[in-house]
Parts: structure tokens; sequence; C-alpha cells
């Protein structure tokens, strides 16, 4: 496999939390796909603990959607039983839902995240032989890309594909195998018109993600996220009329704000998921 680092993280983030009012929540279903392969080397007791998101980025643009934590996984290998337990959360870029819902009144987002820990008790080490690390390792690198799908689709995004495939190091320093997908993401709302009147509108965007999974060496670490593979503005004049381009139509409905998230460029959106991918511990 070939070495494809994902990206650091320079200084500065793009958008911030500021007016945030709508709630929206979303299934985890993905994530317990993936939770019935993963293995650990260590055995603890009591709930597992949350993936952490260490970059700071976390908390200036982006939102938390849902929190599961669950027994997903429970499976008998000769005379020993092995449980697997996970503990999931998936984030929302703000600026980006909170523009598509004032301008068009679409619901949900294309820019999306998710981090997930797995737990598998007791210890690998301890199962019957042939039931070991990399076993588990190659069965939940396979099932995490299914799993990720899942969550996509949870999230709206669609028809998503495989890419490539490579390897990272994460901040931690541990190797993870990481994978490029391609989607599609479809949202339906009204734009008013000059006369008055309004029009439906339902647009496809093209989507790209990443995703990640490593053995931090105690737990499994999934990760990954979503991003519009070109800016919305371009995809919201498409959508349009002919007698109104997007430039003057979103003066008219966005502040400020809600037109520069609508005009992010995809490279952003990849530098921003890519320094939440590594961050996370």
């Amino acid at each position: 496999m070939s070495e494809k680092p994902i990206g650091g993280e320079p200084a500065g983030s793009i958008g911030n939390t500021a007016g945030v009012t709508r709630r929206r929540v979303l299934a985890g279903g993905g994530a317990v796909a993936v939770a019935g392969l993963a293995g650990c080397l260590g055995t603890r007791n009591g709930p597992v603990p949350e993936p952490e998101v260490t970059s700071d980025r976390i908390g200036d643009g982006w939102r938390l959607l849902d929190e599961s934590e669950s027994t997903v996984f429970e499976q008998s290998y000769g005379p020993v039983t092995v449980t697997a337990l996970e503990h999931t959360r998936i984030y929302e870029y703000v600026s980006v839902a909170e523009a598509l819902s004032e301008t068009v009144g679409a619901s949900g987002s294309p820019v999306v995240f998710f981090a997930t820990r797995i737990d598998v008790r007791p210890a690998i080490d301890s199962l019957p032989a042939g039931i070991g690390r990399d076993r588990l390792m190659s069965e939940v690198e396979t099932a995490a890309v299914d799993a990720f799908r899942s969550q996509l689709n949870a999230s709206g995004i669609e028809n998503v594909e495989i890419v490539d495939r490579g390897t990272s190091t994460v901040e931690t320093g541990h190797t993870a195998t990481t994978w490029q997908l391609g989607g599609e993401f479809t949202f339906d709302g009204e734009v008013p018109l000059p006369d008055g009147s309004a029009r439906a509108i339902s647009e496809t965007v093209e989507i790209e993600s990443r995703l990640g999974v490593w053995h931090d060496g105690t737990d499994v670490l999934v990760a990954g996220g979503a991003y519009p593979a070109e800016p919305l503005t371009q995809v919201i004049d498409d959508a349009l009329p002919n007698l109104i381009d997007a430039e003057t139509f979103l003066e008219e409905t966005a502040d400020a704000e809600a037109r520069e998230a609508l005009a992010t460029e995809p490279g952003t959106f990849d530098e921003e998921v890519s320094a939440l991918l590594v961050s996370v511990e």
C-alpha cells in the first residue's frame, strides 16, 4: 500500500458556531457494523471511553449531532465469549448546514465527521488460537468501509464508492489504513423568484470523503469525514432558473457568513476533515 499522508493542521479554521439554533440527530448505526469485528490488546472494565478529537478545530465550526454507547457484538470462540463495545460521536459542520437551511430551506449537510472507539473484551491475547489481532484488524478494515457507507447514507450521502486506498501516520504515531471515497448528496429546497413566486429545486453535488482505521495499542479507532467536491454556490447556480444567478440570489437571501460557507473550496474542507481524522485518540 502506498503512503498517503493526511493533511496536518495549519493555523486557523473555517466558519464558527455563532447563531446555531437548529438541532438534528442522525442515526449512528454504521458504527455497529464495524464494532462487530474490532479488537483490542488490553481489557478494561466499565464503559468504553469516548473517542477524543484532540484538534481545536472540532470546537470551532462543528457541532455534535449524536453520541452512542452500546454492546454491539457477542460471540463465542470455544470456551471464550467475546464482547465488542463501541462509543461513537457524529459531528456536522455548522455554517454549511445553516447556510443551506437559510438560503433554500434544505435540511442536512454534506460536511460531516465521525469518530468511533471500539473495545473487544477479553483481550486478543486471551482468545483461542486463530482469533488474533491480525485477523481481526483485517476484518475490521473491511467492515469499516461498509460502516462508513452506512454513516454517510444516514447523513444523506449516497452511491458511495472507494476511489483509493493507502496508509498514513496519525498524530499518535500509529499507522492507519486509509481510504478515499466518492458519493453524492442531494438537497431539496425552494428558492424565491423575482416575480414573488417560489420554485422547488433538487440538486445533486458530488462528495469526496476520507476514512482511517488504526490500532492504538489498546483499541481500534475509526474516523472519517465527507465534504462537497465543488463549491455549493456553483451547485445552487446550476439549480436556479436562467432569470437569476447564484450571486444575486445569495446577496438577497443570505448573510455574509452563509455566502462564505457556500463558496468554500473543496481543498479547504479536505484540510479540515484530514486534520480532524489524524487527531482522534
